[in-house]
């Protein structure tokens, strides 16, 4: 019995020595890949931050010298054709340049499957002949 201790205590020992170094081995190679991936991904972060700054710098840039002056400049003229549209009181109705009356004729003729012609220019042929 004795001599089953001591083959045991024996494995167990050999056991615990190659574990331990397997241990180290792993711990060296984990240090091995942290420092490899601080080396690789740092370049590619100071480059993807660069990336970003010029895109912020380029937005920036497109919205102050182009998309604020059309903004500013329709906004002027949506005031001005507002304030057109009070002082002489040009269109009426629904805003479009026609009454009511003249959508709803329009709109029943382009259903019936007729063509608008301009009764002036009808007039005005017959006229001539």
């Amino acid at each position: 019995m004795g001599n089953v201790r001591d083959v045991a205590i024996i494995v167990l020992a050999v056991e615990s020595i190659i574990i331990g170094g397997l241990l180290i081995f792993l711990i060296i190679q984990l240090q091995r890949l942290i420092r490899m991936l601080r080396e690789e991904i740092k370049p590619v972060i100071d480059s993807t931050n660069e990336t970003v700054s010029t895109v912020r710098g380029t937005t920036t840039f497109v919205s102050e010298h182009l998309v604020s002056p059309i903004i500013e400049a329709t906004s002027f003229m949506a005031g001005f054709k507002r304030v057109t549209q009070v002082l002489t009181g040009w269109p009426k109705g629904n805003g479009a340049g026609q009454s009511s009356s003249q959508t709803e004729a329009d709109a029943s003729a382009q259903s019936a499957g007729s063509i608008d012609v301009e009764p002036d220019a009808t007039q005005k042929k017959d006229s001539v002949n």
